[in-house]
């Protein structure tokens, strides 16, 4: 799927501000600064950005400069001129593209907080939403400018309105792709453990049999979702364990109909089986991974699907659970969710950043950066995954790369992220489509 990211986002509309009763802070999370400035970019202003660095989504560049007229970049190179305009100077940073996150969830909150089971079945949709207008904000302002969502989690099609009201201006948040509820095979999710007389709330939408899997992906697609998000295994197995939920047919009737539609299909997968029967089927990524074998590592990298490994989710829920890190040592889901990440690095798979935030906080999206760095990958190899690379595994256009015609989604960093990843966490600018967001004083 190309998704054409200008047409969806209008370069004239205004970001108003947000209401002030989500002005205070959620939860132990402090509030993120407020959205400095986000004017929309007039097309006869030109802003000359001139930073120690720039990183392009492949390469580092000093001595550069980025000129932006409008939502787009004009002029990336060696000391650009511009006959007129504003000049910000950025001394001691690195520009580059904004992120792009891989794998969220803008309608959870840290497991932490309050449990899964208790956000799909008591917290109220409208609740919901006015902690992701929250979480929006954070996300973008922690230089992550476009996001893809990955289920909703019992809130049906709240993130289509949330993209709605983020392209419309009413809301600051990153470009969305959304996926609605995702679909899971009836009977395999969640939440459980209620009597069968009670007809429970589930976290997404059940689905069986060819026609059943085609009439909800039809039904996900008419109600705005980008992606079709599929649970291609669960923990549904005789012992709790992680087994297939869907058969090779269905998924492959699911990838059918969505491409139909010029829509991609992701896939949760964990066992061998589930990870098999998605890449078999057509899927764009595989989510988790996490129980890999050599055999699907070289089938996803023969057929270039890539892995959204998701380390950060694990590791949080692990510290959840009680384990002091840095104190103790790793708990073996950890150790072998390492040498997994690795097997896939060095058998050629693709790596998405997607961190699954929303089980952690949002705007703490370099966490899973960083484990990919420990885990194996370089800095270099990390950032790169997190622009140009997510932009072409989403097949995404004019994101993820400093060059003329490209969209002004920018974030100036104060160090070199090259040189250590954690640098990604002091955002000092954020530009999307040409509008401002967060600026030095």
């Amino acid at each position: 799927m190309t998704l054409d990211v200008t047409r969806r986002h209008s370069a004239r509309l205004r970001v108003v501000a947000i209401a002030g009763a989500l002005a205070a802070p959620l939860a132990t999370h402090a509030a993120p600064p407020a959205v400095e400035s986000a004017q929309a970019p007039d097309e006869t202003v030109t802003i000359v950005l001139v930073p120690d660095r720039v990183f392009d989504g492949r390469d580092l560049h000093t001595g550069w400069s980025v000129v932006v007229r409008g939502d787009r970049i004009v002029a990336a190179g060696p000391s650009p001129v511009a006959t007129s305009g504003r000049t910000i100077r950025l001394p001691g940073t690195t520009l580059m593209p904004g992120l792009i996150e891989g794998h969220s969830h803008i309608l959870l909150h840290p497991y932490n907080e309050t449990v899964w089971n208790d956000q799909v079945l008591k917290e109220p949709e409208a609740y919901r939403v006015a902690r992701a207008v929250r979480h929006l904000e954070r996300t973008l302002l922690a230089g992550v400018t476009t996001e893809r969502d990955l289920g909703t989690e019992g809130a049906g099609y709240a993130d289509v309105a949330l993209k709605r009201a983020v392209d419309e201006g009413l809301i600051p948040g990153p470009r969305l792709i959304v996926a609605g509820p995702a679909m899971v095979a009836t009977g395999s999710y969640g939440p459980k453990g209620f009597a069968p007389s009670f007809k429970v709330p589930q976290g997404a939408e059940e689905a069986d049999g060819l026609e059943g899997v085609a009439r909800v992906a039809r039904g996900q697609i008419g109600r705005g979702a980008d992606v079709v998000k599929v649970y291609a295994d669960y923990r549904w197995g005789p012992h709790d364990e992680a087994q297939p939920t869907f058969t090779l047919e269905e998924l492959t009737r699911i990838v059918e109909v969505a491409r139909s539609s010029g829509r991609p299909v992701v896939a949760h997968a964990s066992t061998p089986e589930g990870i098999r029967r998605a890449v078999m089927a057509g899927a764009q990524t595989i989510e988790h991974g996490d129980e890999g074998t050599p055999d699907v590592w070289k089938l996803m990298a023969e057929r270039k699907v890539a892995l959204c490994p998701t380390l950060a989710a694990g590791d949080a829920t692990t510290q959840y659970a009680g384990w002091k890190k840095g104190e103790q040592p790793e708990p073996q889901r950890l150790v072998e969710k390492r040498q997994s990440f690795k097997a896939a690095l060095a058998a050629g798979v693709p790596m998405c950043f997607g961190g699954d935030v929303g089980v952690y906080a949002h705007g703490d999206n370099v966490r899973e950066l960083e484990l990919m760095v420990d885990y194996g990958m370089t800095n270099l190899e990390a950032i790169r995954a997190a622009t140009s690379g997510n932009a072409a595994i989403l097949d995404l256009d004019a994101v993820g790369v400093v060059k003329p015609g490209a969209l002004a989604d920018l974030i100036a960093v104060a160090g070199d992220p090259t040189a250590d990843i954690s640098a990604l966490r002091k955002v000092v600018l954020v530009m999307k489509g040409g509008r401002l967001y967060r600026e030095p004083r």
